[in-house]
């Protein structure tokens, strides 16, 4: 099984605060589990995510269109 991480620690991972990382969680905006007052995510989870958040830059744009 995959070690979950804390809110800490996705925090220090995305230079965010904790209470960034409670609003998205309360908002659903980040992938996480909840287990009782405990949140927690899959650092797998966590990656994809971010990736998806990627904006692609003009460049990156210009060369699709070719």
């Amino acid at each position: 099984m995959e070690k979950l991480l804390k809110v800490e620690q996705v925090a220090e991972l995305l230079q965010v605060s904790k209470r960034t990382i409670y609003d998205w969680t309360h908002a659903e905006y980040i992938p996480h589990y909840k287990f009782r007052n405990n949140v927690r995510f899959k650092e797998l989870e966590i990656d994809s995510w971010v990736k998806k958040k990627k904006k692609r830059g003009r460049n990156e744009y210009r060369e699709t269109l070719e």
